[in-house]
């Protein structure tokens, strides 16, 4: 099956700064591609060459088979990418309803008659959380007055809605809490059942291995790591993500220490 979106050895430069060498990574229809990396990993990079906020300098970058090289967010959305980042795009004020289609407001009406259709508006919103299985009070409220977990879930629906084939996340549960992240995790799992290939960045292996089912590791804009769910344990993932053999040293170096005395026999004072 040819992935919806494939990168191969794709890397990206800053003047003399590397901020990706070598990425790969698959994302395939009705699956969940994880990318996982602490501060300074090159998932933003990542992110942006996917969105098309920047072209790779390095390797290919297909869409559907085809080489690509995308010239702007709006170009990646006419290929069916979405992204939704961290810190929401949204108009606090204004009702959970307009915020769905702000950009794409339909309309009725011609010429000085054209106003917005309010109520397919409403309704669409309506019906578009209900199948996603979001139960909001009321679309009329401020989407303001919404949780992070919920206003997150709002704009997955709406890339659903508007046809999205490519569902990219940018770390959706790092400000939440425990719940809200489990109510957001819940509708990524929906996306990729309604059909989507979704790409889940974070830098929290538990989130990343209840829904996953593949995953990309970085560490300092390098490949640390590719492995199906089916290959690696948690404990495995964790292990990897956390330093591999660097932790181990530390937990070494750690074990060594005697209490009260700091790496290299000196003590406090």
């Amino acid at each position: 099956m040819t992935a919806l979106v494939a990168l191969d050895g794709v890397s990206k430069f800053y003047g003399n700064v590397k901020a990706l060498t070598g990425v790969s990574l698959e994302v395939h229809a009705g699956e969940i591609t994880c990318v996982l990396g602490d501060n300074g990993a090159g998932k933003s990079t990542l992110i942006k060459i996917i969105a098309g906020l920047h072209q790779h300098d390095a390797g290919s970058f297909r869409i559907e088979g085809e080489e690509t090289r995308l010239g702007s967010p709006r170009e990646a959305l006419d290929r069916g990418i979405a992204t939704v980042y961290q810190d929401l795009a949204v108009v606090p004020l204004m009702p959970v309803w307009r915020n769905f289609f702000l950009g794409s407001e339909p309309t009725t009406g011609a010429g000085p008659f054209k106003r917005l259709d309010v109520r397919t508006m409403r309704e669409t919103t309506r019906a578009e959380l209900l199948r996603m299985g979001i139960d909001l009070r009321d679309v009329d409220q401020p989407i303001g007055t919404l949780s992070g977990g919920e206003r997150q879930c709002v704009a997955i629906a709406r890339a659903v809605y508007f046809g999205a084939k490519v569902l990219v996340l940018d770390e959706p549960t790092a400000a939440l809490g425990v719940k809200q992240s489990g109510v957001v995790l819940k509708y990524v799992a929906a996306a990729r059942d309604a059909g989507l290939g979704v790409v889940l960045i974070t830098h929290n292996p538990h989130h990343a291995y209840l829904v996953g089912d593949r995953f990309v590791l970085l560490k300092r804009g390098t490949m640390a790591g590719s492995h199906l769910k089916a290959e690696i344990e948690l404990e495995e993932l964790t292990r990897q993500m956390a330093g591999g053999s660097e932790l181990e040293q530390l937990s070494h170096e750690l074990a060594r220490t005697a209490p009260g005395e700091f790496p290299g026999g000196h003590r406090p004072g």
